[in-house]
């Protein structure tokens, strides 16, 4: 289970605070698969790492009761100084894995080349991205945390990734971002979206969808 109990996150800026997230709470249980709509700067990424405990929240608590990977599409973990294999053996060091059989399935799943054998700072956002997932795979975590992984790669990548994820491991829980609606509804049995820092929950695809919509054409005014 991942409790998340009246969380407030504020980012300073030059003119003055910036409230992101404003009480927002809920409760994933496991092998639940929570979607979150939202326009752009609404705080779906903030909401993300908070989760993964890559930030802190300025008030407000959250409960672990599983594992949580980081967020898919975010790289921010790794050396930029090691190249990706060293990525992957630096990681399968600290969860005690076989990084042999490791970095055979990275090589393969990836599709870097080369690549894998330069350093982080060469790598492109969706090369990162791509790393990260594959990483995200090898270890085998209760819940997953994708932050508009269907944004990198082409449509065999996106394949590939729907595979390992929907398919190997329907049984974990899930906390996805997207701009896509449709990987949203396919995959989500839970809807929720972020607008102006307040979060809403929908068990209807379809009510959370035309919210959605209403909001952007509120915001485009």
């Amino acid at each position: 289970m991942i409790q998340v109990d009246h969380v407030n996150k504020v980012y300073p800026t030059r003119s003055g605070d910036r409230l992101i997230l404003n009480d927002i709470s809920f409760c994933l249980e496991r092998g639940e698969k929570l979607g979150i709509l939202g326009r752009n700067g609404a705080g779906k990424s903030t909401l993300i790492r908070l989760v993964s405990g890559a930030e802190r929240p300025t008030s407000g608590n959250i409960l672990r009761t599983m594992s949580v990977s980081w967020p898919l599409a975010f790289g921010g973990a790794f050396q930029n100084s090691l190249t990706g294999l060293d990525n992957v053996r630096f990681i399968s060091r600290i969860y005690k894995q076989d990084y042999k059989d490791n970095i055979r399935f990275v090589e393969e799943f990836t599709e870097l080349g080369q690549y894998l054998r330069e350093p982080l700072r060469a790598y492109s956002q969706g090369m990162r991205a791509r790393l990260a997932f594959a990483i995200s795979m090898i270890i085998e975590f209760d819940c997953y945390l994708i932050d508009e992984i269907a944004a990198v790669g082409d449509a065999k990548f996106h394949e590939k990734c729907a595979s390992e994820l929907f398919d190997k491991r329907n049984d974990r829980s899930m906390l996805i971002i997207s701009h896509d609606t449709g990987y949203i509804k396919d995959h989500c049995s839970r809807f929720a979206i972020l607008d102006a820092g307040n979060m809403s929950f929908y068990e209807n695809f379809d009510e959370a969808l035309h919210q959605h919509n209403s909001n952007l054409d509120l915001n485009n005014v």
